[in-house]
């Protein structure tokens, strides 16, 4: 009877006693969140109640499973530790990463709440927030594989062989893994470079669309049709690209017309004007209309409209566009290009009587012709 009370007195007080703490911290963080909603640090680390109440339990069981003396645990007493030691390194790791994540987002969104103003460095902040928690991560589960491993007695005897030979292992790996790490620091360089952020409006390969993630390894770009391209971030430190967030994010959108050389332009900025003016996506800073080239049929009038970011740009040059086409089809349809047609060119008059008296001397010859002949026969 001893033997089965035993068991189950540790696994339910250790079970009980994990509920408690868990929550006991949940109901302290949910009570100092409440009195300071300005400090989001206490909302994340609640998200960490699970992986702390893994490790409690794992670490009670591991300091008591012995006291039981079950047949179980002394037939496999240290494959049983063995096991609760495996699983709390694990979960030790899962509530470092948590807790970092939550002190990491946290710090981010007070900064973020201090400089809505300045959103370039606000997205700046982000990509080298997002990238110190995969950094973090990688970190922690290296450390926690590798504790894990040396568990193992004859994990050790192979470290200290391994250590013996890191010299020759350091560099094939470093040949092995060329790409890999060049992509690793190429990300780095990236998040603490400020050559691009999340969120930043990029065109690459002809593709224009918006930063949406970055990894240590890969970037992802959103087009404008919802595509997704990934690309290695060592792309964007070897070869050239636009940025156009960069230094701001204000844009200038063109809109380019051939018409007809009898378009009336100084109407058409007058029409530009009263467009600009009505569209939500104009930042009134500056807008005009100038004829730029000019060809035997046609010529090119070029509209010029500010905008407070590519998004904006498109929708007003879109904007202007559909409406001045409109415009000119039913106030001015002769300002739009025109193919010119004519009547084949007549032959000149005196030609023309050259070529009648010509036929009629050639008749006559014939008839005279004609005539002598009969003549003879007739004789």
């Amino acid at each position: 009877m001893e033997d089965v009370l035993r068991p189950l007195i540790v696994i339910g007080g250790s079970l009980a006693i994990t509920l408690f703490i868990g929550w006991a911290v949940d109901w302290l963080l949910r009570r100092v969140d409440a009195r300071h909603p300005e400090t989001p640090l206490w909302g994340h680390l609640r998200r960490c109640r699970l992986p702390l109440q893994v490790t409690v339990c794992t670490a009670l069981l591991s300091g008591s499973y012995d006291k039981t003396e079950a047949r179980v645990v002394q037939e496999h007493g240290s494959a049983i530790g063995q096991l609760l030691a495996l699983v709390l390194i694990a979960a030790t790791a899962w509530l470092m990463v948590r807790v970092s994540s939550a002190v990491v987002e946290s710090s981010y969104f007070r900064y973020a709440s201090s400089s809505a103003h300045d959103p370039a460095r606000v997205r700046r902040v982000r990509t080298q927030v997002t990238l110190i928690q995969r950094v973090v991560a990688a970190i922690v589960g290296v450390v926690a594989a590798s504790a894990m491993l040396l568990t193992f007695p004859t994990m050790r005897t192979v470290g200290t062989s391994m250590l013996a030979s890191a010299g020759i292992l350091g560099v094939v790996a470093g040949v092995a893994a060329q790409s890999t790490l060049g992509n690793l620091f190429a990300g780095l360089q990236i998040a603490f470079g400020d050559m691009v952020r999340i969120g930043d409006t990029v065109v690459v390969d002809g593709e224009w669309g918006t930063v949406e993630e970055i990894t240590l390894t890969f970037l992802s770009v959103r087009t404008w049709d919802e595509r997704r391209i990934t690309m290695p971030v060592s792309y964007f430190t070897n070869k050239p690209f636009e940025n156009w967030s960069r230094g701001g994010t204000q844009k200038v959108a063109t809109v380019y017309f051939h018409l007809d050389h009898t378009a009336p332009i100084e109407e058409m900025r007058e029409h530009l004007r009263e467009i600009v003016q009505k569209s939500p996506a104009w930042d009134g800073r500056d807008w005009n209309l100038v004829v730029t080239d000019t060809t035997p049929s046609t010529i090119m009038v070029r509209a010029l409209i500010t905008a407070r970011d590519p998004d904006d740009a498109w929708t007003v040059r879109c904007e202007v566009r559909e409406k001045m086409i409109t415009w000119l089809r039913d106030a001015h349809p002769y300002a739009l290009p025109r193919i010119a047609t004519a009547p084949a060119a007549q032959a000149p008059q005196a030609l023309l009587e050259s070529e009648r008296r010509r036929e009629r001397q050639d008749h006559f010859a014939r008839f005279e012709d004609g005539l002598r002949k009969d003549a003879r026969h007739s004789r």
